[in-house]
């Protein structure tokens, strides 16, 4: 709806003015020159008019957009990097806490810790950890924010080496719904921290998160293998056979996607993607020389690479403002029937702005007990992304559809749990029917408990909610 003709009631409208006189950063409200650019976030679909935005000018802005919030009963939601698939970081009709502003990133190579604000993206990350050859595994591009990455899990190119980000972090910041500002860590409040990693953003504004980094070799290596229509299932098998017995240090994903208008060919094509980060690399090209024999590419690319490049490849294929709808299910088997599942998938993909990714798992992420941490499945040896990054509405309705008829194809082979970061929103059914769901029935009781504890009167709701 246009916020533009709303008016809250007298006591809200009042809460908020004190609100605009209480923080240092920008309050925006419909009419505000920059109301229209603050409004929107990463996936065009997503159009919401909050009543006001918060653009945060320092952590201190936080607890009164939380009194603000408190006071009115407005709906409340919080933003990172704005990059969430499903919209969390905005709402209607209420206020948006925007941290996108606070950026900062602190590196102590000595103890390879990492200290980073809340709005900060996985770029900035990156460029400041670059120098000393280490790094925090966040996800597979460089624009989405590491606050949501983080609370969600975090699958990026570095699972395999060092888990997901949440398995990385070592303390967090911060602020609960009554205002309290607490240190989450094994140490501190274990409970909370326990449930940041992986339960989203239900507890609490986290404005600091401290990262354990890795070392990485400077260069790493980096492969694209590209594999035409008649050759799927000879790459696909070969793929399967010779990713059960890969050290830490290689992770891969498999993509199906149609080639990018600048190619000049709409042909949907296979490809390997994978990133060697141990210290010999002629050890990481043996290993793709096995694949390379199996399944000979059409096409190839490999060699050294820098990590920061690497991290930000393909940037550019997902715009802002890109309209967007993502499924996910987590699977182990690729036998025949599993790849004749995968196989109608991909062929059925519609045309430029879709999408499947196959992110092959194990290592450090299969090494973390299923109980240590919120994340819904440990287990599994795939994560199967389906997805869509298209750019014009008359699009919507064709390859929304593709995506869930793709998922219930895939859910025959799937197992426990979905990955939030991974999934849009749906509004069939109470979202806490879903957040049940993707964490089980064991796990979501837990995150209950905390929930009951740090924020009883579920002000932090605009998210996968867990009900107090």
């Amino acid at each position: 709806m246009d916020m533009t003709d709303s008016h809250p009631v007298p006591e809200a409208r009042a809460a908020l003015e004190r609100l605009r006189e209480a923080v240092e950063g920008n309050c925006l409200e419909p009419g505000d020159g920059d109301y229209e650019t603050a409004r929107k976030v990463w996936n065009g679909m997503i159009d919401r008019y909050p009543l006001v935005i918060v653009r945060a000018a320092s952590v201190a802005d936080v607890a009164p957009v939380l009194e603000a919030a408190r006071v009115t009963g407005l709906p409340l939601a919080v933003r990172g990097g704005g990059h969430n698939i499903a919209g969390l970081g905005t709402v209607d009709d209420g206020i948006v806490l925007d941290l996108g502003e606070l950026r900062d990133v602190h590196v102590d190579p000595q103890t390879q810790r990492v200290r980073v604000a809340p709005g900060a993206r996985a770029a900035d990350v990156d460029a400041a950890t670059a120098p000393y050859r280490l790094a925090v595994p966040l996800g597979t591009v460089s624009r989405p924010g590491i606050a949501g990455q983080t609370l969600g899990g975090g699958v990026g190119w570095l699972i395999r080496r060092a888990g997901l980000a949440l398995d990385r972090l070592v303390s967090a910041e911060v602020i609960t719904a009554d205002g309290q500002q607490l240190v989450a860590s094994a140490t501190e409040h274990p409970d909370l921290f326990w449930g940041l990693r992986g339960g989203g953003g239900n507890f609490g504004v986290v404005t600091a998160f401290t990262f354990e980094a890795v070392q990485l070799p400077d260069p790493v290596l980096g492969v694209s293998l590209y594999y035409r229509r008649p050759y799927w299932r000879r790459a696909l098998a070969a793929f399967e056979l010779w990713s059960r017995n890969l050290p830490d240090e290689l992770t891969t994903i498999v993509t199906f996607m149609p080639a990018p208008e600048a190619a000049g060919t709409d042909e949907t094509w296979l490809i390997i993607r994978g990133v060697y980060v141990g210290e010999k690399e002629q050890q990481g090209q043996a290993l793709l020389d096995r694949l390379r024999r199996a399944a000979p590419p059409d096409e190839q690319t490999v060699g050294p690479i820098d990590w920061v490049r690497w991290q930000s490849a393909v940037d550019d294929l997902y715009p802002d403002g890109s309209r967007g709808f993502w499924r996910n299910i987590a699977f182990s088997s690729m036998d025949e029937d599993a790849l004749d599942t995968i196989l109608g998938i991909a062929e059925a993909i519609p045309g430029r702005g879709t999408g499947v990714d196959i992110h092959h798992l194990g290592g450090a992420f299969a090494r973390v007990p299923e109980e240590a941490t919120a994340f819904p499945n440990r287990t599994a040896r795939f994560w199967m992304t389906i997805y869509g990054f298209w750019q014009g509405q008359e699009e919507d309705d064709r390859l929304t559809a593709y995506a869930q008829q793709a998922r219930a194809a895939m859910r025959q082979l799937g197992e426990h749990g979905e990955y939030v970061n991974f999934r849009a929103r749906e509004y069939t059914r109470p979202i806490t029917d879903f957040t049940r769901a993707i964490y089980g029935q064991e796990k979501y009781r837990r995150l209950q408990g905390i929930k009951q504890r740090y924020d009883p009167g579920n002000l932090f709701r605009e998210n996968y909610n867990v009900a107090p």
